[in-house]
Order: structure tokens, then sequence, then C-alpha cells
């Protein structure tokens, strides 16, 4: 391992390696940005050399739409990413100035960042996130650079902290190459910043073979909690009830999956409300036996346990609230012990009977050494001939209801709570990483994806560790026989990815007990046109009829496994915004998938935005606008909700062509002083500053009154 300035190790990379660089980068988070420049702008200035990063999620900050956009989010930007370290190759991928022999793969792309640039777009590669380590070995990856923790108590190792996802996949192979003869270079940027995961996170240091000398201290890229909306909400609080408790979670990032933290956390905590605003939902009328059988409304008693490629904020406060709170264990009979109640929580032995049952009652050789090696049993205690030789040298029976044995019983330790692959976030998610003892952080696995994503790979060991899984992951789209789409629009063009949902939804199909959850938007609006995202058709699936499950909207739950086409269109009919049904149930019956006498009871015709909002009116503790916190001062929550208004209701490029200030209602600026100093609209000068000032009134006053 070579401790190195910036400048040389590009040096180390370009002398080592003979050929195209083929540079593997940790998805989101993990990636060495300034290391990553130093060689982009190297090899740039060198056409003879070739660079080809393979990647996934190449964060930059947010660009804004449009001039209020920027106006508003000037400040914002400033404080949140400071002095966060940009990539160079993403600025000029996106200004279309990617030189020739710089190529930018990547499997997934920051959502919708990319959705207009013709580079990114051909040079995606649609990929489950369980293929990507294979992939990369099969195109040669010849670099692997990766952002790392460290601490002084941990000499000589690293952390592989947010990003241990693809490459603790990749060592083994990696180092079967070198072996060959190939040339592979790994080299580690240490952050100060970064949380020190252990378990499988941390490795050697040795096992790179550059680490730069200076410890990177810049911002680390968060991503801010975004406002829950009362859709979303709904659509977290219909999924809450299909978690069963003592089992399995996986979530998706975004709004709707933190409206479901939001309703997990008042199912646990405040459950007469959380029961009231259901039965006020008529959600545990309408799917009774659904919710009986697959999940449930009381408080979590025995807990959960999180299986997600993505740790995200929401399940560390589920962690927190102590609903992540059932443990998991690396060893099969371990696990068997804690399911059959013989483990508690922590990992002590509260059941002897049930011991006796798993393991002989007479212990033998191997029965003590493997109490031992779990710390179910004092190191000092040997097998002799036949019986038990004690840390006080008496000679004990071998048998388990020993009472000589009780002062030697140990516990095997607290188990996992939470594995992941990745972790993103906002910024007081790194900093209550960073402050979790030591133990609560050991109860957080950050590891390989195939450990994760799949079954293969003990497989026994993962049925039992998942029982009960809900795969909760978002789409936006689904056709009225139950494909969805998430990742790609029908024209093609890529939003983000595939990432790890079919890797999930086919598993929730290969688990017993195992139920794959689509969270769903019924409908959308945008420059004040409304449209439905149930549809007859799409051009484009991410997970295919053949494995659809539940899907969930605001209005409610549609069972569609082992359904046939007619049933699974009733369903998703019923969950439709009432706006789009009767244009639904026609396309299907066009084509003949639907009875032409079928009718739609009148119960499901009051799916509508009010009287959602009523509820929200009625109970308003539990839909909270940022249920994780917020990073935005009161003055910029106001404006943020004027601007998504704006964004939903008006063509902004039409309004401001036009000039068409004088189709609002107007309110008094001075009742908006400090929103308009905010957003530099205080005094607007000329008709375009003043046009300005008019909308951003008008999106306040619009949103002041609930709209």
């Amino acid at each position: 391992m070579l401790r190195c300035a910036l400048d040389q190790a590009v040096d180390e990379v370009l002398e080592r390696i003979d050929g195209p660089v083929r540079l593997g980068l940790p998805l989101g988070l993990g990636k060495p940005n300034r290391f990553v420049n130093a060689l982009y702008q190297r090899i740039k200035a060198l056409p003879e050399r070739q660079l080809i990063i393979h990647t996934a999620l190449s964060l930059a900050k947010p660009q804004p739409g449009s001039e209020l956009e920027q106006r508003f989010s000037g400040p914002f930007l400033r404080r949140v990413f400071a002095d966060y370290v940009e990539l160079d190759y993403l600025s000029d991928l996106r200004c279309g100035e990617l030189p020739p022999n710089v190529r930018i793969e990547e499997f997934y792309l920051q959502p919708g960042s990319q959705l207009d640039n013709p580079q990114a777009q051909q040079h995606y590669v649609s990929l489950n996130y369980s293929q990507v380590a294979a992939d990369l070995q099969r195109k040669g990856i010849n670099l692997i650079a990766q952002m790392v923790a460290s601490r002084t108590q941990n000499p000589g190792r690293f952390s592989l902290s947010c990003n241990p996802d693809v490459t603790l996949d990749l060592l083994p192979g990696l180092l079967q190459r070198r072996a060959r003869g190939e040339v592979i270079v790994m080299v580690a940027q240490e952050h100060a910043e970064l949380p020190y995961m252990t378990g499988p996170a941390e490795v050697d240091a040795a096992c790179f073979d550059l680490v730069l000398e200076r410890v990177e201290r810049s911002r680390l890229f968060s991503t801010p909690n975004m406002p829950v909306s009362t859709q979303d909400h709904a659509i977290g609080l219909n999924v809450s009830t299909l978690v069963r408790d003592g089992g399995t979670l996986q979530m998706g990032i975004g709004a709707m999956a933190d409206g479901l933290t939001a309703a997990l956390l008042a199912r646990h905590a405040d459950n007469t409300r959380y029961q009231a605003l259901l039965g006020a939902m008529d959600v545990p009328g309408r799917w009774a036996d659904l919710i009986k059988r697959e999940g449930g409304l009381a408080p979590f008693t025995r807990g959960l346990y999180a299986n997600s490629e993505m740790f995200l904020f929401g399940l560390l406060v589920l962690m927190e609230a102590g609903i992540l709170r059932r443990p998991v264990y690396d060893d099969i009979e371990l696990q068997r012990l804690a399911d059959a109640g013989v483990l508690d929580g922590d990992g002590v032995i509260v059941d002897f009977d049930a011991l006796a049952e798993r393991l002989p009652r007479g212990l033998d050789a191997e029965g003590l050494a493997w109490l031992k090696s779990h710390g179910l049993l004092d190191e000092g205690i040997r097998f002799e001939e036949g019986r038990l030789r004690l840390p006080d040298c008496r000679s004990s029976a071998c048998d388990i209801h020993n009472p000589d044995l009780r002062p030697y019983w140990g516990k095997a330790g607290r188990g996992i709570l939470v594995h992941g692959g990745f972790f993103l976030g906002p910024q007081a998610f790194y900093q209550r990483l960073r402050e979790l003892s030591e133990a609560r952080r050991a109860r957080i696995a950050m590891g390989p994806i195939s450990q994760i994503n799949r079954l293969l790979g003990d497989e026994p060991l993962k049925r039992l560790q998942r029982r009960d899984a809900r795969f909760i992951n978002s789409c936006f789209t689904v056709t009225l026989l139950g494909a969805s789409a998430a990742d790609q629009l029908e024209d093609g063009r890529v939003i983000s990815g595939v990432g790890g949902q079919y890797d999930f939804v086919a598993q929730a199909h290969e688990l017993e007990g195992g139920r794959s959850i689509l969270m769903l938007r019924s409908w959308r609006e945008s420059g004040g046109e409304v449209s439905s995202n149930i549809v007859w058709e799409y051009g484009h699936a991410t997970i295919p009829r053949h494995l659809r499950d539940l899907v969930v909207t605001e209005y409610g739950i549609a069972d569609l496994r082992g359904k046939n086409d007619s049933e699974v269109i009733a369903a998703l009919v019923r969950i439709a915004d009432s706006r789009f049904q009767d244009g639904l149930i026609a396309d299907a019956q066009l084509a003949g998938k639907l009875p032409e006498d079928f009718v739609l009871e009148p119960a499901w015709r009051q799916n509508t935005p009010g009287r959602l909002e009523k509820l929200r009116t009625a109970f308003p503790q539990l839909f909270p606008e940022y249920p994780l916190g917020c990073d935005f001062t009161p003055v910029a929550q106001d404006l943020l909700r004027a601007l998504r208004w704006l964004k939903r209701k008006l063509k902004l490029g039409e309004i401001i062509d036009l000039g068409r200030a004088a189709l609002f209602d107007l309110p008094d600026p001075a009742s908006y002083v400090g929103h308009l100093d905010r957003m530099g609209l205080l005094a607007p000068a000329g008709l375009r500053e003043q046009l300005y000032q008019k909308l951003v009134l008008a999106g306040l006053k619009a949103t002041a009154q609930g709209d």
C-alpha cells in the first residue's frame, strides 16, 4: 500500500495500467470525486489514452429548471452542499462536452437528470443490481476507486462505509485475475465525515494499492428530505397495513417511502389515532381479509428485520423507534434458535428446554465447540473423557440442564437488525450514524449486494431470516393487466434504472410468505394537465405482468397475485382516481378483457383528492409534511409549496411569454415581505420581475388555502 499525493496517484495509475483505463466507481456517495476529477482531466488531455467509467448514480447538485427555481434554490444549495466537490465528467456530459476518448457507462442514472442527454442515454447499461459485479468482471475492469472511512482505534483497517455493495462482490474475482497476472489497481480516499461501519464493510487497508495522503473533508453529498403530500401519506398508510409483525422489510427511496415510514411510526406509537384514520378511509372494511392474512393494524410486538439494498434514513428512524428490532444471525442454527424463542432479542438463552430439543441433551465435543464458538458457553469449558471440565477445574456432567453450567452460559450477541448495501440521505442521517454507539452501529451490517438482493448463496439461512418479507418499491405507471414501469419511458429514454426492483419482486415470489408491493400515485398533474398513472397499455415494462402482485395507490390495495385478467382489471379500476375510471373500463371492454355488463360499485366512485384532503384536515397529526425532519426554513417551506403548485398548475413558459399576470387574484405583497425578499422580488425591477412576483404571490396564496 502506497500513500501518495493526488497527482502522484494519477501518475501511478497511468504508469501501471497499459492501455484503456476501465474505472469502476461505487454507486452514489462512495465516489472519491477529487481523484476521479484529477484522473479525468489528465486523460482528457491525453487523447491517446482511453478512459471508460463504469458506475451508477453519479450525483450532481440539483439543477433549477427556471429562473424562479434558481432564485429559490441558490441560498439553499449554498448552505446544504457548501464545498461539495462536483464531478467534472458529469458537468461535461451534461453540456455535451465529453471528449471522444472518455465514455461513461451507468446502470442507474440520477432520476430524471439525463432524459434529454443523448450521450448518457446511449451509454446506459440496463442491468439488475445483482448482475453488476459479474458484468464488470467480463468487461475487464482494471481500476477501482472508492471513498472509505478510517479511525485511529482500527489501524490498518478501512470501512467501505456507504458502499460495500458491489466492491465486496468484485474482490474475489479481482484477486483471481491478479493471480493470473492481470494488472488491477485499487485506490482509496479517506473521508473524515463518512460513518465507520463495521462488520462486512470493514476490510484490510492493504487491499488498496494506493491511498491518497489527504483526508477529504469537503461536504458529503446529501439528499434533503422533501415534503410528503397527502397523496403519498395515503399510499403509505395503505401499505402499512400489509406489513406483518415479526416479518422483513425492504423499502425504496422517495416521498412515498417517507410516507410509509410515518405510517409505520403511527401504527406503533399512535395506534388509536392510526386505526381511527384507517377506519375513516374504510381500509379495514374493504381489505379486512387481506390485512388479516398478510399484515396487521396492531403495534409491533415482535418487531421487524430490514433487508434492503438501500439503507435509508427512514430505516434508521424505524430502528431508533424500536420497530426494527427482530435480530437475525449469520449462522443457521443460531437463527433457528432465535426463531424457536430460545434466544431473546439480545441473544441470551431464555428457554433451556427448547435448547435441549435443538441440541443433544448430553453435550458432545462438537456441540460444545459450537456453543463456545458463538459465545453461548464460556471459552474455558473443555470436553474431557465424556464429561465437562469447568473453568474452576471441577468435572461436571454433559447436560444442558446441569445447574453447574448456569454461571458459564453467555449470549450469542444481539444479532443484525438491518442488512444494507449502500446508503445515501440527508446530512442528519450521516450525523446520526456517526453518533450511534458501537453496539448500535454493529446491528447494521453493510455488505455485498449479492447477500441482499438474491437468495442464491446461503439460501436456507436467507429463507429463515426473510420470513414474511415485504419488498416495497415504487413505480410511475401500472397497466390494467398488471405490468409496471419504473425505470424508463415508453419512447426508450431512461429515467433512472432497474436497480434492485426486479430482484426483489422476483424474490417475493420465491419466498414463502413473501409479497411484492408496488406503490403508485394513481394520478399526476403537470402544467395544469391531469392524467391517470393507471393506463390500459404502456410501451415498456420494468416488471412484467406475470410477476404482478400487490399494487397500492392512495385509494387502496389491489391484490393481483394469482388473479385472472378480468379480476386484475377490476381490482386496479377500484383503486384508480374516479376521474379516469370510466375511460379505463371502456378501454378494457373494447379489448374484450372486461365483461360488457361490468358495473363499478358506487363505493369505489369516491376516489377523489378532495376526500383525502378532508381526512388530512381531520387527522393533521398523521399527515406531517416532513416526517423525517426538514432542511428548509419556514419561509423556504412556504416558497417550495408555492413553486411546486405553480409547476403543477401552470405552463410557466407560456405564462411568462404572454405576460398573463392578470389571471390571478393576488394578495398584498406586504403580507409576504420575507418570502419576496428571499426570492429577490421585494422590489421588482422591470416587467419580468413584476410578473415573477405575481406568480410567487399566486402560489403562496393558493397553497395557504390548501389548494
